[in-house]
């Protein structure tokens, strides 16, 4: 690996680093953070859905934006824009004192958190050999994810303004470190030979055959059930330890340190999987299948013990740890005039599912009950994340430089 290579790997996996931190601080603090501004205990599970939802609608502008200026303006531009976002939205977060303002900073906060991932992914992607790339992705987001362990960790020892106000920190200073990186030599070869006569970022080309719309829609819903365990099982876990019975409720910071310390470690194993047995597919259909006996498991442990339920916490981060395969697989399915666009979108889309999901979730617990309501979505995400990798291609050692037309 030359050092321009290295630094583009390393600026992209402590960017997603900040990136994770940010993103999943607000399901660590958020009973703490919305008793702080008044809100009541029995309010509290439908505040926060509200303000997840928010955050999730800024990513799903966030990825079309950024997405787009990744393939029209470059995909440092985007990397470096998108840092600086949301490291002054989640500076601002630490100063919220009502509802609708912390409603307002968390849709600010996601736009910005939208971009980091795609930018990072794409770049490494096209900077690496064919053969080992995905290795490059699988260090990005296996250190990235361990934001997660460092948002458990300090959202529960420090107070919640402190806290966001440490992520925003950890973004603006990460920009001081941006020496050394370079653009994309596939993106540079487009805008030296392709410029003004290949279309960039154009979601019209992406639309315009209905292969590519199937590709783009299978991409994205491999990646569902991963969200459905974090924003669904995770975020709401002191609710679920008291449908299960648990003698004591789930601290949600410990809840979310434990995923995410297995998100972690499935990111490296999923990433050295795929390039050990040279194949995307079988390792996410692998994981996706793992992930769905261990969502079984968490709804029906009925009296079982808190250590037991941060073990299946634990091992649920890891079935979902397919992260980096699936993100890499989306960047593989496209040529690189809209890669940005996609690899920005896809995972966003995937996160911005959040928001229909937890009005179904809503629903459904009020029609039956926390755990069964809970299944029934958990299992229609899984079954439909595996008849769309079904029909995705296999894409490792996939030569990137081509065109979409």
């Amino acid at each position: 690996m030359t050092r321009a290579v290295a630094a583009a790997v390393l600026l992209a996996a402590l960017g997603y680093f900040v990136d994770i931190y940010d993103l999943i601080l607000f399901s660590i603090v958020r009973v703490k953070s919305l008793h702080a501004i008044g809100v009541a205990d029995d309010q509290l599970l439908a505040s926060g859905a509200l303000l997840l939802k928010w955050q999730m609608r800024g990513m799903l502008t966030g990825g079309i934006l950024w997405g787009v200026l990744g393939d029209k303006k470059g995909r440092l531009s985007v990397l470096f824009g998108s840092i600086f976002l949301y490291s002054v939205a989640n500076l601002a977060n630490g100063f919220v004192h009502s509802l609708p303002a912390y409603m307002w900073l968390r849709l600010l906060a996601g736009i910005g958190l939208a971009g980091e991932l795609g930018a990072g992914i794409t770049l490494v992607s096209e900077s690496m050999p064919k053969e080992s790339r995905g290795y490059g992705t699988m260090v990005v987001a296996g250190v990235g994810i361990f934001g997660g362990v460092a948002a458990g960790l300090i959202g529960d020892h420090f107070d919640w303004r402190t806290a966001y106000f440490l992520g925003g920190a950890m973004g603006l200073a990460l920009l001081a470190l941006r020496v050394g990186v370079y653009e994309s030599g596939m993106y540079e070869k487009l805008n030296d030979h392709g410029n003004g006569t290949v279309a960039r970022g154009d979601f019209r080309l992406l639309l315009s055959d209905r292969r590519r719309v199937l590709r783009y829609l299978c991409s994205i819903l491999i990646g569902v059930p991963i969200w459905f365990v974090i924003g669904v099982l995770v975020t709401f876990s002191p609710e679920f330890g008291k449908a299960l019975g648990l003698a004591a409720p789930p601290n949600p910071a410990y809840a979310v340190l434990y995923l995410y310390l297995g998100c972690a470690l499935g990111d490296f194993a999923s990433g050295g999987l795929s390039q050990w047995l040279k194949s995307r597919k079988k390792v996410a259909f692998l994981f996706i299948t793992a992930l769905a006996a261990l969502v079984a498991m968490y709804l029906t442990d009925r009296g079982g013990s808190l250590e037991g339920f941060y073990a299946l916490c634990f091992l649920l981060g890891f079935a979902s740890g397919y992260w980096a395969v699936f993100v890499t697989m989306a960047s593989e399915q496209f040529g690189t005039n809209i890669r940005a666009t996609v690899t920005t979108t896809v995972p966003n889309f995937v996160r911005g599912s959040l928001d229909p999901m937890l009005t179904c979730f809503q629903l459904a617990k009020a029609r039956w009950g926390i755990l069964a309501g809970a299944g029934a979505i958990g299992g229609a995400t899984l079954a439909v994340a595996l008849a769309a990798l079904l029909l995705l291609e296999e894409t490792f050692g996939k030569d990137l430089d081509y065109l979409e037309r």
